[in-house]
């Protein structure tokens, strides 16, 4: 199956899974993730008017883009070294793995070097726990936001995090519900940031993130099959 089917499908099972859980499916975004693709792939899915790309690799990333169209909507979903901050700042359209203090100060100074008011970014939770993953643990993002007013070119859109490695789907939920209920005490906590957005749910689970909330998706191999095979991105 070529990327156009496997886009149309999966997009009918969004609009499914958000229609049966009385949500809006024009509200929720689909983010294509790209790693391993080839740029006549991503054009393919370009052409049918996805806009919207992830790229897990700062190095990736840079060689594809110079190959495809200048609209592309790139989404950096992969953790961000500060030594790649200055290729990334002003370029890409929202980092989803902001999480340490180190990488907000190297976006503040490089979007003052460059004269750029506003990075979005999604502050990254390691809501699953899971040592193998990045992302700050749930106890330290308030204090995390709070040092955010003294970078005032990193403008918060919301959270990310990526559910746990694990065919339990109640461990999948509640990780996913737990990151709905954080980001709803975040809005009480801090108005001044907008978090209108919830980025969680993959290839495996996305359904799962649809009812629990998410309105941001990260699929990639569901469009995008790497090595023949379906892997969770």
């Amino acid at each position: 199956m070529t990327v156009i089917p496997r886009l149309r499908d999966l997009k009918d099972s969004i609009r499914r899974a958000s229609v049966e859980n009385g949500r809006d499916p024009g509200k929720i975004r689909l983010v294509l993730v790209t790693k391993t693709t080839p740029p006549e792939k991503i054009e393919e899915a370009y052409e049918t008017g996805e806009r919207d790309f992830g790229e897990n690799r700062v190095q990736e990333w840079l060689e594809k883009k110079e190959r495809l169209p200048r609209d592309i909507r790139w989404h950096l979903i992969g953790h961000l070294q500060t030594n790649k901050v200055k290729q990334v700042v002003g370029e890409i359209f929202l980092i989803h793995s902001l999480d340490r203090l180190e990488l907000a100060d190297a976006i503040e100074r490089t979007a003052k070097s460059k004269g750029i008011n506003e990075v979005p970014c999604l502050v990254q939770v390691n809501m699953s726990g899971e040592e193998s993953k990045f992302g700050l643990a749930p106890e330290a993002v308030e204090g995390f936001i709070e040092q955010m007013s003294l970078r005032p070119s990193i403008k918060l859109l919301g959270l990310m995090t990526i559910g746990p490695l694990t065919e339990d789907q109640g461990r999948i939920r509640e990780c996913f519900r737990k990151s709905r209920e954080l980001l709803e005490r975040l809005k009480q906590e801090f108005p001044q940031y907008g978090w209108d957005i919830l980025s969680m749910g993959m290839s495996g689970d996305y359904r799962i993130a649809i009812e629990e909330g998410a309105n941001m998706l990260r699929i990639g191999s569901l469009v995008f099959p790497r090595g023949g095979k379906n892997e969770p991105a």
